[in-house]
């Protein structure tokens, strides 16, 4: 009789569990078709789970529309100049707003259209709150002055009209900001004219006070006054040298004919005198008759002595007026010229015309160095006070050149308005979107489609994954 062995009971148990391990890691053969339907149940379950959410995200999420917006800064600066004939020149100059690297206008931009007042004004005119208008999106453009903006809304015409709103509302903030910094200019620089204006009209009084005070009108009159004073001091020079000429001249004359000019003079008027003259012929005819008949009698003769008579009255009638003509005593009479015809009248009178000449000039030469002398002692006066009035000339010059260019540039300034604010335009309105923006149809079915695609993909490797581990198994071993 034989007796069976048979296996141990717990042995089976162990083979199985090891037979389905090795098919969870190692998975089926590839034309095991048994497995199939646990496959299609984790395709529809992972179909599901993908699309279900799409689908609901796509049924369910509200409508949502992108309104954009292009500004462009022009790059080029402005200048403006005013002319001031004969006073100076007042000039502006606006840099171009990308001159600077410390300060970039996009960005300030940027961040003024995030601005608060700018979204409190926005939802103000379309009449919703600030939540609701949410924020402008901005994008810069690098190495460009452009700035785009985008706007959402539950519409196109909603987020266009908001777009609309963000751009009007920053319009009227950068005009209110230029408006402002023009308004605190202007105050500053009309409180400087006023105080140039005060220094001009007190640089003004002054002079007017100086002016009435020393009857000097201004510097230019002193100037001719000083010209005239030297011209005068040359004529004086030139009127001493004629002066001296004539004197010596008179002088040399005099004692060629051995008698003075006065004396010239006195005898000149005598022989002048008509009725002198008959005397002096009397007095030589009966010089003549007296020499006829003392010639022919005795000195007791009565004829001698009448004759004598005679020619003795003619003398004495000839003294008589002589003394009438000249008014000089019988003694003085003797020193006059007895014989003053011929050449010798000529020089006589041209001793006295001379004399004549050089008592003129020797008055005027008196009457011009005491014009010399007053001219000298007004221009000493006056020498302080044309220094006080240049000086006050020249400030009075300088506060008006000053006065005149402040309210030039402060006129300038009000048409510098892109200064610190740059010129802002609008490159592209705010668009009217045709689709929505959110949600995005194709995106979400795109992405739905790349989820499935890669599902698919995972269920094949799991299906192909008992080939291609005993592939690798393979290589491996063969390797060693």
């Amino acid at each position: 009789m034989t007796i069976a062995t048979h296996p141990p009971l717990t042995a089976p148990t162990a083979k199985l569990t090891h037979g389905w391990l090795r098919r969870i890691v190692m998975g089926g053969k590839i034309g095991d078709l048994g497995r199939l339907p646990r496959y299609l149940a984790f395709a529809f379950l992972g179909a599901a789970a993908i699309w279900g959410p799409i689908t609901g995200y796509l049924k369910t999420a509200p409508l949502s529309y992108k309104s954009y917006t292009s500004l462009i800064l022009p790059g080029s600066g402005a200048s403006a100049s005013m002319n001031l004939n004969g006073i100076g020149q007042a000039s502006s100059f606006a840099n171009s707003p990308f001159s600077s690297n410390a300060v970039s206008p996009t960005e300030t931009y940027k961040r003024l259209l995030n601005a608060d007042r700018i979204l409190d004004a926005a939802a103000t005119t379309l009449n919703i709150s600030r939540a609701e208008l949410g924020k402008p999106r901005v994008n810069l453009v690098d190495q460009t002055s452009l700035i785009h903006f985008e706007m959402t809304g539950t519409s196109p015409i909603e987020a266009q009209k908001r777009g609309d709103a963000i751009l009007d509302a920053f319009f009227a903030e950068l005009d209110a900001l230029r408006v402002d910094e023009q308004q605190t200019r202007e105050d500053s620089g009309l409180a400087a004219i006023v105080d140039y204006r005060r220094s001009v009209a007190t640089t003004r009084d002054d002079i007017e006070r100086l002016q009435s005070e020393t009857n000097l009108l201004s510097v230019v009159q002193y100037d001719a006054l000083l010209a005239k004073q030297t011209e005068l001091e040359s004529d004086v020079r030139r009127q001493q040298a004629a002066t001296l000429e004539m004197k010596g001249a008179v002088t040399t004359l005099e004692t060629s004919l051995g008698i003075d000019a006065k004396t010239a003079a006195i005898t000149l008027k005598l022989f002048a005198d008509d009725q002198y003259r008959e005397l002096l012929a009397q007095v030589a005819q009966h010089a003549a008759v007296l020499s006829d008949v003392s010639a022919q009698f005795g000195a007791q003769h009565p004829k001698v002595i009448d004759a004598h008579r005679a020619k003795s009255h003619s003398e004495d009638a000839v003294t008589a007026r002589a003394v009438q003509l000249t008014g000089l005593a019988e003694a003085q009479l003797g020193a006059l010229d007895v014989a003053p015809d011929g050449v010798r009248a000529a020089l006589l009178a041209d001793l006295v015309e001379m004399d004549a000449k050089r008592t003129g000039a020797k008055e005027q030469l008196a009457a011009m160095a005491a014009q010399l002398d007053e001219q000298a002692a007004r221009l000493s006066q006056m020498s302080s006070a044309a220094a006080r009035l240049q000086d006050l000339q020249r400030d009075f010059s300088v506060a008006e050149a000053v006065f005149a260019t402040a309210i030039a540039r402060a006129e300038t300034t009000k048409s510098d308005v892109y200064a610190s604010y740059p010129l802002v335009q609008i490159l592209e309105n705010p668009s009217l979107p045709e689709n929505p923006s959110s949600p995005n149809r194709k995106l979400a079915i795109a992405a739905g489609a790349v989820a499935t695609l890669m599902m698919l993909f995972g269920l094949i490797l799991g299906w192909t994954r008992s080939a291609i581990i005993g592939t690798l198994i393979k290589k491996t071993t063969t390797a060693r």
